[in-house]
């Protein structure tokens, strides 16, 4: 890795790091984001954290490479068991499917005193995130959707405030889409749930020819909900 450069995706997630954190990196494989954040300025002190043998390995080779011991520790175990209450000021979890992202947070949950800024970056299922925000009283100030190597993200960034001021118009469609994203639609957005349209339609279709169980009528609803809330907000 050079030092000073990362992944157009894990470089937008440390843009929203605030200046003088203490970050928590959780999931941190090989401690690239860490070390960029203390290497930028963006964080004072910083811990990676990993619960596979592997990854732990290489974050500790990276941060001896850039020479941060004193500065950046990796620790390992499972989620947010590496941290204790009131030790770090933001958390980021990128790289990760939504639903784990929301239970690494849920199983963790006594481990965000202290926390001011929570940074998560997932794969897929981004709601489940928005819905957990929603649930534990953390607002969701602000999101960003780009395309890396044919590859669409999302990042969501929330402190503690109103769970509900971002999804004033439309709740629903808000969690699914996410409001800030709903709202910029910018290319990357239009491009995600054009695709996701076509491919819930093809899978409408193929139902249809299976018959009408009450099994396929509900997920037939389910699908034409999704196709629905993505028309009306691409036509906006």
């Amino acid at each position: 890795m050079n030092h000073e450069k990362l992944s157009m995706r894990l470089e937008s997630v440390a843009n929203y790091i605030p200046k003088n954190s203490i970050l928590a990196d959780i999931g941190s494989d090989h401690a690239y984001l860490p070390c960029y954040a203390i290497l930028k300025g963006l964080a004072s002190k910083a811990i990676a954290g990993e619960v596979a043998e592997g990854p732990f390995q290489s974050a500790r080779q990276q941060v001896k490479q850039t020479e941060l011991e004193q500065l950046v520790e990796v620790r390992k175990g499972d989620g947010l068991e590496v941290l204790s209450p009131n030790e770090a000021t933001c958390i980021t979890i990128a790289g990760m499917g939504g639903s784990l992202i929301s239970n690494i947070l849920e199983s963790g949950k006594e481990k965000l005193d202290g926390v001011k800024r929570l940074i998560l970056q997932p794969n897929v299922g981004a709601s489940n995130i928005r819905y957990w925000l929603i649930e534990n009283g953390w607002e969701l100030i602000d999101e960003e959707i780009l395309e890396e190597d044919e590859k669409i993200y999302e990042i969501l960034i929330a402190e503690k405030g109103d769970p509900l001021r971002a999804y004033r118009s439309d709740r629903d469609s808000g969690i699914f889409l996410g409001p800030f994203l709903k709202e910029n639609r910018n290319g990357t957005f239009l491009k995600k749930w054009s695709l996701e349209k076509a491919h819930w339609k093809k899978i409408l279709k193929q139902l249809e020819e299976k018959g009408q169980s009450p099994e396929i009528a509900q997920k037939r609803r389910e699908l034409e909900k999704k196709i629905k809330m993505v028309e009306e907000a691409i036509k906006e």
